[in-house]
């Protein structure tokens, strides 16, 4: 099966054990996904795309990228759009829902969704907390399959 779709969403990639892996950061405008993101990146992640990701499936995976008249461009809220290194393309490994803190569960079930017909784990995030890129960060490791860190259910 093939397909696409573009998704209102910021992505970022890390390099894992089993090479780059992408986030899918979702919320709505103003909701802090271009924030985490830049937050994430500083801390050695990858722009992929900011504000608009197309998800095209390939095989058994998602490979996200930016459309081209946005790719490489990220805005930084108080300064601007500014220009980064991106990495043109990512395997999907992670969505991370942006929500308030209020609305997490301290120890969720493993949750999951379908995009494209691929199964993708699904973390909530509240993106304005000190540990929000960490926790995005330690989720993504371990969901990209490399053994450590492990979730406990």
């Amino acid at each position: 099966m093939s397909g696409s779709l573009l998704i209102h969403a910021t992505a970022v990639a890390l390099v894992t054990a089993a090479g780059p892996r992408a986030v899918l950061l979702r919320g709505p405008s103003g909701s802090g996904k271009s924030d985490l993101g830049l937050r994430l990146i500083d801390a050695g992640a990858r722009l992929v795309a900011d504000d608009q990701s197309d998800l095209r499936r390939e095989g058994e995976v998602i490979i996200v990228r930016a459309p081209a008249v946005i790719a490489g461009l990220i805005e930084v809220r108080g300064i601007g759009i500014v220009r980064v290194e991106p990495l043109a393309e990512a395997p999907l490994a992670l969505i991370a829902d942006l929500m308030a803190p209020k609305a997490i569960e301290r120890l969720p079930l493993p949750a999951t969704e379908r995009l494209l017909d691929v199964e993708l784990p699904r973390i909530a995030v509240a993106p304005f907390e000190a540990s929000a890129a960490a926790k995005v960060a330690l989720a993504l490791r371990a969901f990209a399959g490399s053994g450590l860190p492990a979730i406990m259910e």
